[in-house]
């Protein structure tokens, strides 16, 4: 519990730890006694503070040099991020492909990227395991890719495919519920107990859910696909068979057509609908926010929660739609008759996914320390 307050804080006093956790001083000191003596944290003098009264409670913060691999592989790209504990991102690679990638082409890209690290990461770091968001349906238990369909990938075994040639412990997930976890322990969602998250990347739109502090996974982990509801019973036919999806009706690629870009990070995406004048872009950045708003009043009135994060080109959406879009929300949504939804886009922008896939990995040591540290030592 202590080692989890550090690593979602970035560090923390005694005193808090004290407070937070409710037990006594002398317990907190033995126990961040123990995490120092395992290598998991360490301790500095703090800041002094002008007019304090007393001594002040010494910091204690999470090992940098305790590390995750994240992975992100998606339609245009494999990104792969090193991930210290207490979530700073200390290097992310990004390697742009010319088509979807295969799992095998997806397989040999994170190899080479993470060979060409290895110099750094075996000086300076070592490694709890490698944590993978992928836009698919992910079997939580053994991290097989059931059905990934923007990327054409069926019933993969990615995390034990990942693990033998990378000789770490590999973990998969879905990326909008990584993508949840993320913004709620480190982003704009940080201290949110109920909270709806929506992706919009260049495989489609995803969501994760956070109910009562705890992502809402489902009886097999697949819980959180917001991207296939109904936005427009008139609209196009999506790949799942249904008509007027979420993420065919409000899309990246259709923002992309209009602006005419060939691609777009989400940098870019932003500049670009933030200076455009153009008629056909106006249009069509109102059509997707009326339709978005539609679905976001529809994920507000069935769990009520306290915040919705928006992610990826839905933020830029936000961005340039927000007066828009709050307004439909409002006019749509029972639970503002109770209290006002906030609308936030997510913080961490391209470090999301890092964010989200390292806690995958960082889970066993999170959950035991001591244990991590003997089943390391065993294997040595």
């Amino acid at each position: 519990m202590v080692m989890t307050m550090l690593h979602h804080a970035g560090g923390s006093s005694r005193a808090e730890l004290t407070k937070r956790t409710g037990l006594n001083r002398s317990t907190i000191a033995a126990l961040v006694a123990e995490l120092v003596d395992l290598g998991m944290a360490f301790e500095v003098e703090p800041e002094s503070v002008v007019g304090r009264v007393g001594r002040p409670s010494p910091q204690v913060v999470p090992n940098p040099g305790l590390a995750a691999i994240a992975v992100n592989p998606d339609v245009d790209a494999v990104t792969v991020g090193l991930v210290g504990l207490g979530g700073e991102v200390i290097r992310r690679i990004r390697f742009d492909t010319t088509r979807v990638p295969t799992v095998a082409e997806a397989i040999n890209a994170v190899k080479a990227i993470v060979d060409g690290m290895r110099g750094e990461i075996d000086q300076s770091y070592s490694i709890a395991g490698v944590g993978v968001a992928v836009p698919a349906l992910v079997n939580s238990e053994d991290g097989r890719v059931l059905i990934a369909p923007h990327l054409g990938w069926r019933d993969a075994n990615l995390a034990r495919d990942l693990a033998r040639v990378l000789d770490y412990p590999v973990f998969a997930g879905n990326d909008a519920s990584l993508g949840a976890i993320a913004e709620s322990k480190f982003g704009a969602a940080r201290g949110i107990d109920d909270l709806v998250y929506l992706n919009g990347s260049a495989s489609g739109i995803g969501g994760g859910l956070i109910i009562g502090g705890t992502p809402l996974r489902g009886t097999s982990g697949y819980a959180g696909e917001l991207g296939h509801t109904l936005v427009n019973s008139a609209g196009v036919r999506c790949y799942c068979g249904r008509i007027g999806c979420l993420e065919t009706e409000v899309s990246m690629a259709r923002l992309l057509a209009v602006l005419k870009l060939p691609r777009a990070d989400q940098d870019d995406l932003d500049i670009a609908l933030g200076v455009s004048r153009d008629p056909a872009v106006l249009a069509e950045v109102r059509r997707q926010i009326e339709l978005l708003s539609e679905a976001i009043s529809n994920f507000v009135n069935l769990f009520d929660p306290e915040m919705v994060v928006l992610g990826g080109f839905l933020g830029s959406l936000l961005s340039v739609g927000r007066e828009q879009l709050t307004a439909a929300m409002i006019v749509r949504s029972m639970s503002s008759i109770g209290h006002t939804v906030a609308i936030e886009r997510a913080s961490l922008g391209s470090h999301l996914m890092m964010v989200g896939a390292a806690e995958l990995a960082f889970a066993g040591l999170l959950d035991d320390p001591a244990g991590f540290v003997r089943g390391r030592a065993a294997t040595r």
